[in-house]
């Protein structure tokens, strides 16, 4: 095997507007994990820790929000970016990627949410040694409370489905019960099968209720987790990981935010952090 065939592709999914981190209208990527002056102004942007996890190979950043700022704030990385036209979804910022991905000879593909700093250079590993014999890795957690993210539907250590909380919360409370893993939203997956079932995934489009500029409107939208049940009708096996919740948590207000400055700043002078929950 070729050198650069050990190397891994990397889709990082840094479109969104990030609504919900109010006071700030930037590409919430480009946020600060060393804070200077306020919590929004400061130096090593989530991004970078980002970039700095993730396994070896060729990168792509989606962008759509700001994209200006996050390319200047990359520039000089190597990096491809590819522009998610409409914010339609996770899904469509994966489609948004798919030419990068063609390009691309690298035989595994970890895809990765532009908020979620934390995940460690072993977790990826681990994501991808599971490719041997699968065809999709979803990284998972178990957290103190579901509150609303989606959640794996197992069949032993098979991976049949990702069912969002829209559903589940309408599950009986003993049925709840069993749904112990959440999905973090990071994925890994053998390139020749994710290029695969993504012209599946582009042709499945959801209609969902969006609130934009103040008004109700019906939007059309991919979702990423689509693939996982495409992907094992096909028969496709899909496998997971389980991560600690602290390392995928996502910044998407500033509570959040603030969080995570204070890990970050408490991981320089404590590497134990890494070993807590």
């Amino acid at each position: 095997m070729g050198k650069k065939n050990l190397k891994t592709a990397s889709v990082i999914l840094a479109a969104g507007r990030g609504s919900r981190m109010k006071g700030f209208d930037g590409n919430k990527t480009l946020l600060p994990l060393v804070p200077k002056t306020s919590s929004f102004d400061g130096d090593h942007p989530i991004l970078m820790e980002i970039l700095h996890s993730l396994p070896p190979g060729p990168k792509a950043v989606v962008v759509n929000h700001k994209k200006e700022e996050v390319i200047k704030a990359t520039g000089g990385l190597g990096l491809t970016y590819c522009e998610q036209l409409e914010l339609n979804g996770t899904g469509g910022a994966l489609l948004a990627a798919r030419e990068f991905l063609e390009k691309q000879e690298c035989p595994n593909v970890v895809i990765t949410m532009g908020d979620v700093p934390f995940v460690g250079k072993e977790t990826y590993r681990a994501l991808i040694a599971e490719l041997e014999d699968k065809g999709l890795v979803v990284l998972g957690f178990r957290p103190e409370s579901k509150k609303q993210y989606g959640v794996l539907k197992l069949e032993g250590v098979r991976v049949r489905k990702i069912i969002e909380w829209s559903y589940w919360s309408a599950y009986p409370e003993e049925m709840v019960k069993t749904l112990g893993i959440c999905n973090s939203g990071i994925y890994a997956a053998r390139r020749g099968e994710l290029l695969r079932y993504l012209p599946v995934l582009a042709s499945g489009p959801h209609r969902v209720q969006k609130e934009i500029d103040g008004k109700l409107t019906e939007v059309e939208e991919f979702f990423l987790t689509d693939l996982i049940e495409y992907m094992d009708e096909g028969g496709v096996e899909i496998g997971y990981e389980v991560a600690k919740e602290m390392e995928v948590m996502g910044i998407d207000d500033l509570v959040a935010l603030t969080k995570a400055q204070e890990i970050f700043r408490s991981r320089k002078t404590s590497p134990d952090l890494d070993n807590q929950g």
